[in-house]
């Protein structure tokens, strides 16, 4: 099944394919995500390199079991005609309720159909405290009239 918008991107389509991955990952349902990416879609992610869905369900089940009120903004850094390349920044806290803001970038590849056949993403943690939180939105999909990074000079 094609995950419009397919390559070759341009400015517009690398924008709109990564505001559908944000609205999807602040979904937090793995099999949603997971649909995105192509059957044998190849991961590397902090510590873990991994390939297919199930592993990727697999891997984002644990992720948002540990990390409550997640919340993501991503934002294009650079794109050619099947790849794009993403800068992003969530927030989360944990079990113990320590608030973090995560940073990372991610590059992706795609196939013809639009579906991601390689993610590969690095991300750092810093501690952050309750008040220092900037995404505050309700739960899901971030509102349109919340800033991006640039914007926020994050």
């Amino acid at each position: 099944m094609a995950r419009p918008p397919l390559p070759p991107f341009t400015a517009d389509t690398a924008a709109q394919k990564a505001r559908l991955a944000e609205d999807a990952w602040n979904s937090r349902d793995p099999e949603r995500v997971s649909l995105a990416y192509s059957e044998d879609s190849r991961w590397r992610t902090r510590e873990e390199f991994f390939n297919g869905r199930p592993a990727i369900v697999d891997m984002l089940t644990r992720k948002w079991a540990s990390e409550h009120e997640y919340r993501l903004v991503k934002e294009v850094w650079a794109f050619t005609d099947d790849r794009i390349a993403v800068r992003f920044v969530y927030e989360c806290h944990d079990a113990s309720g320590q608030w973090w803001r995560c940073y990372g970038n991610e590059q992706w590849q795609f196939d013809g159909e639009g579906l991601m056949t390689r993610r590969e993403a690095s991300v750092n943690d810093v501690k952050i405290d309750e008040a220092g939180r900037l995404f505050r939105w309700p739960l899901g999909p971030r509102p349109a009239d919340h800033p991006g990074l640039s914007d926020m000079g994050l």
